[in-house]
């Protein structure tokens, strides 16, 4: 079967001059300002031009009803006037969270934006985040739009990690995507559980994937599981139990379909 190898794309030359310098930009005020009101001053400023189409200065009309509307934009594009789920959790960190709250916002706002959809500019602009945000930030990790995580400090993503649309990365405990790991389109992966009877009684646990594990459409990987080096979970499964090195496993709850050294080179892929 033929190989297609990833294609290495730019865009126009001024446009790759300010969208590097931009980001360089934010990455050298978020290193300077160890402050979350400065952050939120500065996320604030900067969505204002992505949103508005200009800089973020004078008093809003409150008094007018039909100015409301935008009233409402403007001062919603303040980290400080809105609230994320994980800020309700009880387990948060609250120095911790405080610190990278404003950068959480701008990095789901800047997926919201008319921008948001730019491939290019959004893998540099998340990694860049990412590095502020997470436990750590490897290397040519590419994040795609739409992506979710609970607190960010409790994240480490390695080397070469892809992270399609959509998927949720749940570290109220601790996440490791280890180098090369791969998530499919909308996969789940968890860090916490819920006693069945008190469901305010929460369990952090340790969730680890890869290296080069893939996971699949839809799948999930339940809280405390590792899934083992080149190992597959196949589309919407359920991991809940820790799957062994180049294993592959389908279904709910997942089981062991074969392993990648069953498959003979130059066969049928595994369904």
């Amino acid at each position: 079967m033929p190989k297609y190898k990833y294609r290495e794309l730019h865009p126009l030359p001024e446009a790759e001059n300010v969208y590097t310098r931009w980001i360089a930009h934010l990455d050298d005020i978020f290193t300077r300002r160890q402050d979350p009101v400065r952050r939120a001053e500065t996320v604030r400023d900067e969505l204002h031009q992505l949103y508005l189409g200009r800089a973020h200065g004078g008093k809003l009309n409150i008094n007018l009803n039909t100015e409301l509307p935008f009233n409402v934009l403007e001062l919603s594009l303040h980290p400080d006037n809105a609230t994320l789920e994980p800020e309700y959790y009880g387990d948060r960190d609250d120095e911790k969270y405080a610190l990278r709250k404003p950068l959480i916002w701008f990095w789901q706002m800047f997926d919201r934006s008319p921008v948001g959809l730019n491939h290019w500019l959004g893998f540099r602009f998340r990694c860049m985040l990412g590095k502020h945000i997470f436990r750590h930030m490897g290397r040519g990790v590419k994040i795609f739009q739409d992506v979710e995580f609970s607190y960010g400090y409790n994240l480490t993503i390695e080397d070469g990690c892809v992270v399609h649309r959509g998927c949720m990365l749940d570290d109220r405990g601790e996440i490791i995507l280890h180098a090369g790991t791969s998530l499919s389109d909308y996969a789940s992966v968890f860090s916490h559980r819920h006693d069945p009877i008190d469901q305010a009684d929460v369990t952090n646990m340790v969730t680890e994937i890869g290296p080069r594990a893939r996971i699949t459409y839809r799948a999930a990987v339940m809280s405390g599981v590792r899934i083992g080096a080149d190992a597959i979970l196949g589309a919407h499964a359920v991991a809940t139990k820790d799957i062994p090195d180049r294993a592959i496993f389908g279904g709910v709850p997942a089981k062991q379909l074969k392993s990648k050294d069953d498959i003979v080179k130059g066969s049928e892929p595994a369904s």
